[in-house]
């Protein structure tokens, strides 16, 4: 067995989200949300770590990572699990960071969500965002979504990755899980091709630049289903976000589109629980209603609260009220909630009263 194979069991079976490794230190998991170190491994030199991560790159990969510095990938365990890993170069020599991606996709029943995100996967076309910082379990969700269309609908579904996470094996639907790097030069290529390929759903694992961005307010504009990802909090900034990718000049026709495509934004956090044995998913939800275009071609975003807070019977919810649940039903701290929260005197009299 390989020895990085000997620390992927480890992370699988401790439960971790991630593995560490840097030259000059112990490997590290990272489980419930803190970095710890590996009983049992000795520090790992730079020809050390070298050694353990060539064992799992090809030979392209590794000459890319000696050229580069950087190589992100997806690697297969059987029976254990998929790895996301990003191999890079610091001051100290080589590191490595490996995220766990599980083999089984964890359905939203499971993973105990809310169930307007449920209602995503019966949409029949607009652009859907799924928002959070790295680690918030963003992709999860998604997967988990694409597994009930998968399990409900028969359509074509065609994902653009970098890399490819989640393995989807098809049940009613046809999958098409694309590469970026290996199967498709980039997002904004693949998904000028989605858009010609009879797509039904279209996941685009990172909307990072202004092409992709404008492709898939298209896609969903001209009929198909399309889920996109950013590195925002709250739905106002999402869709500020969205907008100021564009030139000044292009913005108001921006809004116009993104108005009549945008179908819900959800943002996720996630927080360690407060018996500190797991950590718990928390959303901001923002559906459609008759009112939102209106606010989106305003460019009147802080007027988004109010449309959540006037939808809470269709299943919406501010960010600060899903935490302030949390607290009650004592899943989380208060402490915990008051560092995520946005509004942070709503939760000062918990923290003083726990």
């Amino acid at each position: 067995m390989a020895r990085l194979h000997q620390l992927f069991h480890l992370l699988r079976d401790s439960g971790g989200s991630d593995l560490h490794l840097a030259a000059g230190l112990e490997p590290r998991l990272r489980l419930h949300g803190s970095l710890q170190a590996i009983e049992g491994w000795p520090v790992l030199d730079h020809p050390a770590l070298l050694a353990l991560l060539r064992e799992i790159a090809t030979e392209p990969q590794w000459q890319s990572y000696l050229d580069s510095g950087d190589l992100d990938f997806a690697y297969g365990l059987e029976g254990i699990a998929r790895f996301r890993c990003n191999f890079l170069m610091q001051g100290n020599g080589a590191a490595a960071v490996f995220r766990i991606i599980p083999e089984e996709i964890v359905s939203l029943e499971k993973l105990n969500l809310p169930p307007a995100i449920e209602g995503l996967a019966h949409l029949h076309q607009g652009l859907v965002l799924v928002t959070g910082p790295t680690g918030s379990g963003k992709s999860t969700t998604l997967a988990a979504i694409i597994d009930k269309i998968n399990s409900t609908y028969p359509k074509h579904v065609v994902t653009i990755e970098d890399p490819i996470e989640f393995v989807h094996k098809s049940r009613r639907c046809l999958f098409s899980q694309r590469e970026v790097g290996t199967d498709t030069e980039s997002f904004a290529s693949a998904l000028r091709s989605a858009i010609r390929q009879d797509a039904d759903v279209v996941l685009v694992g990172e909307m990072r630049d202004l092409e992709t961005i404008a492709l898939a307010i298209t896609a969903a504009e001209m009929g198909s289903l399309v889920f996109g990802t950013l590195h925002t909090n709250g739905a106002a900034n999402t869709i500020d976000r969205l907008i100021d990718a564009f030139p000044a000049d292009e913005q108001a026709q921006v809004r116009t589109t993104l108005s009549e495509s945008l179908a819900a934004v959800v943002s996720q956090l996630l927080l360690k629980t407060a018996d500190g044995t797991g950590r718990v998913a928390v959303n901001e939800i923002l559906l459609k209603t008759p009112g939102l275009p209106n606010i989106i071609r305003e460019g009147n975003t802080p007027m988004i609260a109010t449309i959540i807070q006037g939808g809470r019977a269709q299943g919406m919810q501010r960010m600060d009220d899903a935490l302030i649940a949390l607290v009650q039903q004592k899943k989380v701290t208060p402490r915990d909630a008051y560092m995520k929260a946005g509004d942070k005197q709503r939760f000062e009299q918990m923290i003083e009263d726990d």
